[in-house]
């Protein structure tokens, strides 16, 4: 059966039934489709429209759409390519997203479809055979900027357009540069590497020098004084020359407008919004200042829809706006984690969990039979201390014990022990809460420096600590709610781990946060978050659970059907904490595509019943005298509980 109404673009014919990228553009006023070999070539005086699609092997098809504006092309081409837009997500059944790319400005998830990255042509497209469309060949200065994807923006040719915090490229004709600013990052340079590969490639066939010229190193290089020479001769760069990428300013106010049939704004005033202002027949713009949302509800025209983009389109423009504002437009159902975001406590929806269909189904037999049913709530775990206190964490290497930089400590190794000191309000004064942390990876050694460490720490310390050791997989909600947001990464960083994996003759694959990695997603709220990393096999998975797979070229969320609604929002976060730059693919139990399975090594067992928490044995309170012949020398309280050793002491040393 077509998707297709009679009125549809031609151009749309078939669209959306193959995996992959799919390109038109906007020429004479109507959709031409632009041929494979010409994907990722953008002409400036044009507006172009892209559609990626996604074929897992069990559902429906998954399409973002984006439309892409270039610099010089005109506003009835832009509004065509606009419109174009939303007929195409009708045509798909409304189960896509919609982005507005501006040149020069275009999202991270457009660019990733780009190995390495686009630079823009100058001009206007023809599809007309025998016509040619490259542009004339003539020097240009590029400036890259990003660690994921590369944003290429090309800058006037000139001195003044250099400085020290980005990588440019100058491309001539017969040798490419490659210029450092000293304050740029490692990856930048490397992405920009990439970026002079992809210009020798296409611009040269190959065949061209390349140069690397490091900002403030000019003695003695005959490549260093050819590029000079470009630009009349060296001479210092300004120190506050500024980047052509600047950050964006941090959002200051959210705004919600209620758009009418006519185009018109209407502000909704709340300090807060819910879920439930937003009615299934309107449409409404959500300004984030550096971000445009369109939600259009499901039960919105097409013409409505298009009436709402015009609206959110011209605010940009008599605003003032920055061309860097992005415009997404999301239909009812479809939000993302970023648009849910704005809300208060908005309700995920998810399919219904196996168990839950099971559980209802009991529920109505005893309903049948007069019984009343009440479903029990889930117990809330809540803090034993005030958990807005200051945190210190330690690694633990051998005689050494590093303090780890605050940007890192909520990022621990399973392969090392750590000493955590918790200081809170409490009693009135200022308490100390201390933890051996030991990894399940960890040496035998290290466990036990990391008690004579913890008790140094805590000799220096005022007052009276208390002290607990713990295992890793054994961490009582406490030690988690401390943190808030953990990763617990495989792999080690202590010497003494590194021995033991050398005396093995194993690999050390220390996860260095770049790599592929699987990860298990836990806890309980926001303020006890953990991911933890597994093995990258299929018999990691748990159905009690939500995962974050990343393949390296692709990243997965898999959903669990046994995972609660609350486990979903703990996933969309932690999501953002490991890596905000990720675009997912949602994938839930039981509709994996081949790719997700062949990621982990292919499709074996793995545990599907409802996980259950351990029987918890009630806390032992023991005394401990340590004597020397008939004297005793100090007397200290233990207590044991859910596999945790307290401390609890004035001078009692290990």
């Amino acid at each position: 059966m077509s998707l297709y109404a009679k009125d549809t673009d031609q151009a749309f014919q078939g669209a959306g039934t193959k995996p992959g990228l799919e390109t038109w553009c906007v020429e004479n006023l109507q959709l031409v489709a632009v041929p494979k070999t010409s994907y990722g070539k953008f002409y400036s005086g044009n507006s172009y429209l892209i559609l990626h699609t996604i074929i897992p092997k069990s559902g429906p098809p998954l399409h973002d759409i984006h439309y892409w504006l270039g610099n010089d092309t005109n506003k009835v081409d832009s509004d065509l390519a606009s419109d174009k837009a939303l007929e195409l997500d009708a045509a798909l059944g409304s189960c896509s997203v919609q982005y507005r790319e501006l040149q020069g400005q275009e999202t991270e998830k457009f660019l990733s479809y780009f190995k390495p990255c686009i630079i823009p042509i100058e001009g206007v497209y023809s599809s007309q055979k025998g016509h040619s469309n490259e542009d004339t060949y003539e020097v240009r200065l590029l400036t890259c900027k990003g660690d994921h994807v590369v944003h290429v923006k090309e800058v006037p040719f000139s001195r003044s357009s250099l400085n020290h915090n980005d990588v440019f490229v100058l491309d001539t004709a017969s040798k490419i540069f490659l210029f450092s600013g000293c304050n740029s990052s490692t990856q930048e340079r490397a992405k920009a590497l990439e970026v002079v590969q992809y210009i020798k490639d296409t611009k040269h066939s190959g065949n061209c020098e390349v140069a690397t010229i490091e900002d403030g190193k000019f003695v003695g290089d005959s490549e260093v004084g050819e590029f000079w020479s470009f630009f009349g001769g060296y001479a210092p760069i300004p120190r506050e020359s500024p980047s052509f990428f600047q950050d964006q300013s941090d959002i200051q106010s959210v705004k919600l407008f209620w758009i009418t049939y006519q185009g018109k704004l209407s502000q909704i005033e709340s300090d807060s919004f819910a879920r439930e202002v937003l009615e299934a027949d309107k449409c409404y713009m959500l300004d984030c200042e550096a971000e445009i949302f369109v939600w259009m509800g499901r039960l919105t025209s097409v013409t409505e829809r298009k009436t709402s983009i015009s609206a959110a389109e011209d605010f940009l423009r008599n605003q003032g706006r920055s061309a860097g504002t992005h415009l997404s437009l999301i239909t009812e159902g479809l939000e993302t984690s970023k648009f849910r975001s704005y809300f208060a406590n908005w309700p995920l929806k998810v399919e219904p969990r196996l168990f839950e269909e099971g559980r209802e189904k009991v529920a109505a037999i005893f309903k049948q039979n007069g019984y009343e049913v009440k479903e029990l709530p889930e117990e809330d775990i809540e803090p034993l201390i005030d958990c807005r206190g200051t945190l210190k964490v330690w690694r633990v290497d051998g005689d050494e014990l590093s303090l780890v930089p605050i940007s890192e400590q909520r990022k621990l190794f399973s392969g090392d022990c750590y000493v955590v000191q918790y200081t809170y309000s409490g009693n009135g004064r200022e308490e100390n809460l201390f933890y051996a942390w030991l990894g399940c990876e960890s040496t035998l050694e290290d466990r036990r420096d990391v008690i004579y460490h913890m008790n140094s720490v805590v000799d220096s310390t005022r007052g009276d600590p208390v002290m607990a050791q713990v295992v890793q997989n054994k961490e009582p909600d406490q030690f988690f709610f401390i943190f808030q947001m953990l990763i617990i990464y495989k792999g080690g960083k202590s010497a003494g781990y590194r021995k033991f994996l050398a005396e093995k003759g194993i690999d050390d694959k220390t996860n260095n946060e770049s790599e592929d990695a699987f990860f298990r997603i836990q806890g309980t709220s926001p303020d006890n978050m953990q991911a933890i990393q597994v093995d990258q096999v299929s018999s990691s998975l748990n159905s009690s659970y939500c995962y974050i797979l990343n393949s390296g070229t692709t990243v997965f969320t898999w959903i669990g059907n046994l995972s609660l609604t609350r486990d979903h929002d703990i996933l969309h976060r932690m999501l953002e904490f490991i890596n905000p730059t990720w675009q997912p693919i949602s994938v839930r139990e039981g509709s994996e595509p081949d790719i997700f399975w062949t990621a982990l090594g292919g499709k074996t067992e793995y545990a599907k019943g409802k996980e259950m928490k351990g029987h918890v044995e009630d806390p032992r309170l023991l005394l401990l005298n340590i004597t020397e012949g008939r004297k005793r020398v100090h007397s200290s309280t233990v207590v044991l509980k859910d596999n945790v050793v307290f401390f609890c002491c004035e001078s009692f040393k290990l």
